[in-house]
């Protein structure tokens, strides 16, 4: 999945809105310096004000983590979207190019100029409130949902408030939680293998299979908007391993599949030699050969997703897993007596 860091302009209906993707929350303070608007007042100048960032910046490499329900981030969501003075230079910008028609911006400056219900973009309410509209979350942007949350005119909320009939969700640090979801990256690292995955496998011979501590360490995103200090952590946290032989012909260790996680962050134990044909604490023993073929040895990891955020909140999210698969082939020896 590829992320955009830069600003998307959606048209809707006529009208030019910003989609920075920023969240934010009624009531909450700007940071010092940030939102205020620029000095020539353009306000894409000051649209990073109204971005989400993310630490790491760019997501590593590894695989998306999947959640098993089927659930997904929200496509985009409400927020605030502009300062009075910003808006008007925006709208101003749009008008003076006579590109909408007389008609279209005549209503236009009914609504927030002529009173009718705002007067002069409410900037004599500077600092009590925030013009709100519709965010694509920003790792959604070519999701068909990421237009929806958008309305035709902003809408006026003073600061504690929530948008009047708003469209999608409103943004709070767990919808930041959310976002930070679509940024986790599982490990490329597969399970471990004594013998190895690359090697023929015997029949009748154990099969050892770990993961060391650094292999399935958890995994944090941090999404901040820092024009309103808000914040959330989401991280996940590797639970367990479970094997999948790929052929009813083979014992599991432990029989269900499942290897839990061991204290120290590990999962099974390491082949030593000294181990001989010991019943290893996660593995497998295949009881027949492949034929020449392979067999679709399959390892999915699961992991356990949580969160904190600004002001004390926190909670979980849907679990996730990842599943790897490795084609093993498994030859049978033969013994010869005389």
């Amino acid at each position: 999945m590829r992320t955009r860091k830069t600003l998307v302009v959606l048209a809707v209906a006529g009208l030019t809105l910003l989609a920075t993707g920023g969240p934010a929350r009624a009531g909450d303070a700007p940071a010092p310096g940030v939102g205020a608007g620029s000095g020539d007042g353009n306000i894409s100048a000051s649209a990073a004000a109204y971005q989400v960032t993310y630490t790491p910046a760019e997501p590593p490499k590894g695989h998306p983590l999947t959640a098993n329900t089927g659930w997904t981030p929200p496509a985009c969501w409400q927020a605030p979207v502009a300062t009075p003075k910003e808006l008007k230079a925006e709208r101003e910008s749009v008008w003076g190019e006579d590109s909408t028609g007389y008609e279209w911006d005549s209503t236009q400056r009914d609504y927030y100029v002529n009173g009718h219900p705002h007067k002069d973009f409410e900037i004599p309410n500077t600092g009590k409130g925030m013009w709100w509209n519709g965010q694509a979350n920003p790792n959604r942007i070519g999701d068909p949902g990421a237009l929806s949350c958008f309305k035709e005119y902003d809408d006026w909320v003073l600061n504690g408030d929530t948008p009047p009939a708003p469209k999608g969700p409103i943004v709070t640090p767990e919808i930041l939680a959310e976002s930070a979801y679509d940024r986790i990256r599982i490990p490329e690292n597969p399970i471990t293998l004594s013998p190895s995955a690359n090697d023929v496998q015997t029949v009748n011979l154990n099969t050892w299979a770990w993961l060391d501590k650094g292999d399935v360490a958890p995994v944090s995103v941090t999404a901040r908007l820092a024009s309103l200090n808000l914040w959330a952590t989401t991280t996940a946290t590797p639970e367990g391993l479970h094997l999948r032989a790929g052929t009813p012909d083979a014992d599991l260790y432990p029989a269900s599949g499942d290897c839990p996680l061991n204290a120290d962050g590990s999962i099974g134990e390491k082949y030593v030699k000294a181990d001989g044909n010991k019943v290893p604490p996660c593995g497998l023993t295949y009881r027949r050969s492949s034929d020449g073929g392979t067999f679709p040895l399959s390892a999915t990891i699961s992991w356990k997703v949580s969160w904190t955020g600004s002001g004390g909140t926190g909670g979980d999210l849907a679990g996730g897993s990842f599943e790897f698969d490795q084609d093993v082939q498994v030859q049978e020896i033969q013994s010869v007596n005389h």
